[in-house]
């Protein structure tokens, strides 16, 4: 399996991960229903293929049909998509990137997101100390 599945990745099949993990399962149908219309049900049964000869995915048969389950945790591919974003646009500084997030969302933070916020920032000193 690939170290960093987001860069193995084509947009499209980004698209169709996010779908099954919204999901939790899925058939083609299912997602091929949930695609932008340009995409043709060929198309998305091809790239399910790919994406579990990639590790991403395996299959169960249920009837005529193959659900297709995510095997590689969103979590694990969340935080290797963010640390690939740190790496490439903000040179691996998180706080880079935390500034950049507050300049362009502080003004649509709530007192609570920004209470939660600062409790993290307080963990992470404990932690690091």
């Amino acid at each position: 399996m690939a170290k960093e599945t987001h860069q193995t990745l084509s947009k499209r099949e980004r698209q169709m991960m996010d779908i099954i993990y919204r999901l939790g399962k899925a058939t083609a149908a299912e997602v091929h229903e949930l695609l932008p219309a340009d995409v043709s049900y060929s198309t998305v049964r091809a790239k399910l293929r790919v994406l579990e000869d990639k590790g991403q995915l395996r299959h169960e048969e249920q009837g005529p049909r193959y659900v297709f389950i995510p095997i590689v945790a969103r979590e694990r591919v969340r935080k290797s998509a963010l640390r690939h974003l740190m790496d490439t646009f903000f040179e691996g500084s998180t706080e880079q990137v935390v500034a950049a997030l507050l300049d362009t969302n502080s003004s649509k933070l709530s007192q609570n997101e920004l209470e939660r916020l600062s409790d993290l920032i307080e963990q992470a000193k404990k932690k690091g100390a």
